[in-house]
């Protein structure tokens, strides 16, 4: 049985966690942690205040903010709790502290920029298609709501991209509004949309002569991010590397 914490468990998804933690076999949810707190009980929990709370547990799921998840990646890395961290905002800056603050392990850490096994797909069918295209663009559509732009799962996307080839190009349009043009992400352009009414939906679009290609993942309830959470968490404590990203080494891509 793993025992089991979550970070960030006033929020949506951490109140969704929770609830699949509590509901599955072989998972114990013993902690719940937000500084915030909590009025209410979630998953039949009380929501403590004190990050003391998570050293009770095995692993634990960090779904906070930017711009704390760094101090606590320190606190879990302290107690000796695996991480599986699903807060976005891990550029290759972040990523690079992350492994040079946590070490040989164990225990391991775990970040995930999309934990839905449809856009971790997808991620793999655009580095799949990257060898083939002259250029590719991506675009990104999140709620108003969201911390960060572009997301996680873009940012990755780009990255992916640009290490099988080059996107930069000569492109002739002048932008006559800054930015109409997107971000540049080591030479991958990236379009943030936010607005009410979207949950998470990323499309990538590859250019060639006389051709596009375009590869698409919607996600439509947050739910569908539970099984990739749950398959976190059964495993982080097993990969080899102390600090791993992505689902792909679980999933066998």
């Amino acid at each position: 049985m793993t025992s089991v914490a979550v970070s960030g468990a006033a929020g949506r998804m951490g109140r969704l966690v929770a609830e699949a933690v509590a509901g599955a076999d072989e998972l114990e949810l013993v902690a719940l942690f937000d500084p915030a707190g909590c009025d209410v009980p979630v998953a039949g929990m009380a929501v403590a205040t004190s990050l003391d709370v998570v050293a009770t547990a095995d692993v634990v799921v960090e779904f906070t903010l930017p711009d704390v998840v760094m101090a606590n990646l320190e606190q879990w890395r302290r107690l000796g709790v695996h991480a599986v961290v699903g807060t976005s905002g891990f550029d290759a800056a972040r990523l690079e502290m992350v492994r040079e603050g946590w070490g040989d392990g164990p225990p391991n850490c775990l970040i995930v920029p999309n934990f839905s096994v449809g856009a971790v797909v997808l991620m793999h069918l655009a580095e799949l298609a990257a060898a083939h295209f002259a250029a590719a663009e991506v675009i990104e559509a999140h709620h108003d709501a969201k911390a960060d732009a572009p997301s996680g799962t873009a940012l990755a996307i780009a990255r992916r991209i640009a290490a099988v080839r080059s996107s930069q190009r000569a492109v002739q349009s002048a932008e006559l509004a800054p930015g109409a043009r997107g971000a540049d992400v080591e030479t991958v352009r990236v379009h943030s949309v936010r607005l009410p009414g979207y949950v998470a939906h990323h499309e990538v679009v590859f250019g060639g002569t006389g051709e596009t290609l375009s590869i698409r993942h919607d996600t439509t309830d947050r739910r569908s991010f539970m099984p990739g959470v749950l398959l976190a968490i059964r495993n982080v404590a097993t990969l080899p590397d102390p600090v791993t990203v992505g689902l792909e080494p679980l999933l066998g891509l």
